[in-house]
């Protein structure tokens, strides 16, 4: 049985008088498309989200369905993105804590959130290119309650995001496997070449990029 998320990291933010702000992006292994981070905050003595879990265990219609019910219970909730020429100039990671502070920054600027007393919650390690004060939490979206519904946020909005490009861009299977290096995404590399969208600095890309 996987883990559920809990809220038991929110409770205890609570219980000091601050909101809990989880953090979590999407999109970090895929060799096209840009990585996606969203912010939520759900209010103080909040119920949970039913049937909220780790987005990767999750099916599409699911996460979708769960999307909508985190947008529906939060306080508030922000996304944010880096582009494909940004993972390419400064490298996955770093773009990755710029899209997470783009989503803090539209989360914290702005009512409700401006001037509340929070704590920031991001899952996997500590990144301080994030440009805020924050705690990591490893297996954050399995583990924290706030943390998954932000993945659940960016992952959907991803997808979306990548759905649209596929209908633009046939023949790579984006539609389906998101960007991801599948088979499918692989053989259309092979035939068509990369595509301005695809990420210039992974390997997969660099190597028909020679060619």
């Amino acid at each position: 049985m996987p883990v559920r998320p809990s809220l038991v990291r929110e409770r205890a933010a609570w219980a000091h008088e601050l909101l809990l702000v989880g953090v979590d992006e999407a999109g970090r292994g895929p060799l096209a498309g840009p990585v996606v981070a969203a912010a939520v905050v759900f209010p103080p003595d909040c119920r949970a989200v039913r049937g909220l879990r780790d987005s990767k265990v999750l099916p599409p219609r699911v996460r979708r369905v769960l999307a909508e019910r985190v947008r529906a219970r939060a306080l508030c909730f922000a996304v944010g993105a880096a582009s494909r020429d940004e993972i390419d100039r400064l490298n996955i990671r770093i773009a990755t804590a710029l899209a997470m502070h783009r989503a803090l920054v539209r989360l914290l600027r702005r009512p409700p959130l401006a001037g509340r007393a929070h704590r920031i919650l991001i899952d996997g390690l500590p990144l301080p290119e994030v440009g805020f004060p924050h705690d990591a939490l490893v297996d954050g979206d399995a583990l924290c309650h706030s943390i998954a519904a932000a993945a659940v946020i960016a992952k959907t909005v991803r997808d979306r995001l990548m759905e649209r490009l596929g209908v633009r861009h046939p023949g790579y299977g984006w539609q389906t496997n998101m960007g991801y290096g599948t088979p499918e995404h692989h053989d259309g590399l092979r035939e068509h070449g990369p595509t301005r969208h695809h990420r210039r600095s992974f390997a997969p890309v660099a190597q028909i990029s020679l060619f």
